[in-house]
C-alpha cells in the first residue's frame, strides 16, 4: 500500500487533511466518497508534501509506542470508559503526528459505526494479528481479555528481540571500525606515502606490493566520492527490490542457506510463530484463519509459503502436526511437541512450550556464534592492517639494504 494526503470536509463542512493508506488515489477517494465525505483532493504522498519533509520514521509506528498505546487502551476499557472515548483521549496525548492522525482516523471510523477491528485495519499500518485479535474479542465479548493476550505477546517478543540486537551490536561496530579504518588509510595514509616515495627519488625502483598498493590508494582517493554514491545508489535500489515479492523471496532464500544462521533464523521464525499461533488460539480464534493470520505476519517468505500449504491440508481435515511435518521446514521436536498438544487438547500452552524452547536455543546460538565470529573480524582486521603496513614500509627496509636507487 501507498500513502495518499487526502483533503476532505464531513456532513458538517468541517475540512480535514490527513495521511490515508490504499491502493490508488481512486481507491481512497471511492471509499471516502462511499462513508459520506466531500473529497477535495487525493495527493500521493511522497518525500516533500505541503512544503513539509516528510522522512520515513515520520510515517512509522514504533512498537513501543503501540505497546504503550494498547496498554493505556486497556486500562481504559476497564476502567469502563466507552470505546470512542478512550481513542479521543489517547489521541489527543499522542506525540507522534502520523500515530496521532491515523488514531484520529479510527476514532471517525468507529464514531460512524465501524468496528473497532476494521478501523485499524483499514489504515494499513497495523500488523494483521493485531486487528484479527480485536476482531476475536469482538466477536467473543471478551476484548479486555484478548487486548491483554495480545500486549503479553509483544511485551515478550519485543524482550526477545532486544536481546538479539544487542548481542549483534558488538559485531557490527567492529565491522563498521574496520571499514571506516580500511576507508581512512586506503584514501588519505596510502597516498601520503606515495607522496614521500616520490620525493626520495623519481626512478625509485618500488617492490611490487608497495606499486600495488600505491595504485589502489591514488584509486580509493580519485574516486572515493564516485565510489559513495555508487553505494548509496546500490544501498537504494537493493532497497527497493527487496520490498518486491521476488527480491524478497531471493534474501530469505539466501538467509536459510547460510550455514551457521540460516538454522538461527528458521528457528527464530519458528519461535515467533509458535508464540502468535499460541495467542491467536487462546483468544478464541479457529485453527485456520489463526494459522493464515500467522503466517502473513512472517519475515520468511518461505516459512509464510509452508504455513499457508499447512493452513490448506488443515482445511482439509488433516492435523496441525502431520500439516507441519509435510512443509519439510519444521524441526522433529517442534512436530513432535505440537503433536502431543493435540492430543492432550492443550494446543495453545504446548504452542507457548515451543516458542519458549526454540528461543532459548536461538539465542544460545547466536552467542556461541557471535563468540567465534567476534574474534574473526579482530583476526581478519589485524590481517588486513598488516598486509597495508607491510607493502608501505617495505621500501623503507629495503633502503637502508640499498634496494632503493
Amino acid at each position: 500500500m501507498a500513502e495518499f494526503l487526502i483533503k476532505v470536509a464531513d456532513e458538517r463542512g468541517h475540512v480535514q487533511e490527513q495521511v490515508e493508506n490504499g491502493f490508488s488515489a481512486t481507491e481512497v477517494r471511492d471509499r471516502y466518497v462511499q462513508q459520506g465525505f466531500l473529497v477535495y483532493s487525493v495527493k500521493p504522498k511522497g518525500l516533500i508534501t505541503g512544503g513539509k519533509l516528510n522522512l520515513p520514521g515520520q510515517r512509522k509506528i514504533k512498537s513501543d509506542q503501540f505497546i504503550i498505546f494498547n496498554s493505556q487502551f486497556l486500562t481504559l476499557i476497564r476502567a469502563g470508559l466507552p470505546i470512542v472515548n478512550s481513542l479521543d483521549l489517547l489521541t489527543k496525548r499522542q506525540k507522534n503526528p502520523f500515530f496521532r492522525t491515523t488514531l484520529e482516523n479510527v476514532r471517525d471510523r468507529v464514531k460512524s459505526g465501524e468496528l473497532l477491528s476494521g478501523a485499524f485495519e483499514a489504515q494499513g499500518v497495523f500488523p494483521r494479528m493485531y486487528t484479527t485479535t480485536v476482531l476475536a474479542g469482538e466477536k467473543s465479548g471478551n476484548l479486555e481479555e484478548v487486548l491483554n493476550r495480545y500486549i503479553i505477546f509483544q511485551k515478550m517478543a519485543q524482550t526477545f528481540r532486544k536481546k538479539l540486537q544487542a548481542s549483534l551490536v558488538y559485531p557490527a561496530l567492529l565491522t563498521v571500525l574496520v571499514i571506516c579504518m580500511l576507508g581512512f588509510m586506503l584514501t588519505y595514509v596510502v597516498p601520503k606515502f606515495g607522496d614521500l616515495y616520490s620525493q626520495i627519488s623519481a626512478n625509485a625502483e618500488l617492490p611490487a606490493l608497495t606499486l600495488f598498493m600505491l595504485a589502489v590508494g591514488q584509486a580509493a582517493q580519485k574516486y572515493a566520492l564516485v565510489f559513495l554514491v555508487a553505494m548509496v545508489a546500490a544501498g537504494v535500489l537493493f532497497w527497493r527490490w527487496k520490498k518486491t515479492d521476488s527480491g524478497a523471496r531471493q534474501i530469505d532464500n539466501f538467509r536459510l542457506s547460510l550455514p551457521l544462521f540460516g538454522g538461527i533464523w528458521l528457528k527464530y521464525q519458528i519461535a515467533l510463530f509458535s508464540r502468535m499461533l499460541g495467542t491467536l488460539l487462546s483468544g478464541g480464534l479457529p485453527l485456520v484463519p489463526s494459522m493464515e493470520t500467522s503466517a502473513s505476519s512472517m519475515q520468511s517468505r518461505a516459512l509464510a509459503d509452508a504455513l499457508m500449504d499447512a493452513s490448506k491440508r488443515v482445511r482439509e481435515g488433516r492435523s496441525l502436526a502431520r500439516s507441519l511435518e509435510d512443509t519439510k521446514k519444521f524441526p522433529d521436536l517442534s512436530v513432535e511437541m505440537i503433536e502431543v498438544g493435540e492430543s492432550t487438547g492443550a494446543l495453545p500452552a504446548m504452542l507457548v512450550s515451543v516458542a519458549e524452547f526454540y528461543e532459548q536455543d536461538v539465542e544460545t546460538a547466536l552467542t556461541a556464534a557471535m563468540s567465534l565470529i567476534e574474534p574473526a573480524i579482530l583476526i581478519v582486521m589485524g590481517v588486513v592492517v598488516a598486509f597495508v603496513l607491510l607493502s608501505l614500509y617495505l621500501p623503507i627496509f629495503t633502503l637502508g639494504a640499498g634496494g632503493i636507487k
